[in-house]
C-alpha cells in the first residue's frame, strides 16, 4: 500500500480525549491526547487487518477549516 495521510481531529469530552479521522468513521479515546491518537491508530490496525490493502484509498482531503455554528 502506498503511503497515505489522514487527517485527525482530537477534542476533550469531560476527562477524556476523544480522536477521530476525518476520512473514515473512526474513533478512539484516551486519558491524554497523545493516548487518544495512539488508541486511534490501533484502532486503525484492527480495521484494516482483514482488508486487502493493496487496492485500498482513502478519500483525499485537501484542506480542513473550522466554524463554529450557532444553534438557536
Amino acid at each position: 500500500m502506498k503511503r497515505q495521510i489522514l487527517h485527525t481531529v482530537v477534542w476533550k469530552e469531560e476527562s477524556l480525549y476523544v480522536a477521530k479521522f476525518l476520512e473514515l468513521e473512526l474513533a478512539s479515546q484516551g486519558k491524554t491526547e497523545k493516548e487518544a491518537i495512539n488508541n486511534l491508530k490501533e484502532a486503525l490496525d484492527l480495521y484494516l487487518e482483514d482488508e486487502n490493502i493493496d487496492n485500498l484509498t482513502f478519500p483525499s482531503i485537501e484542506k480542513v477549516t473550522t466554524k463554529e455554528v450557532l444553534i438557536n
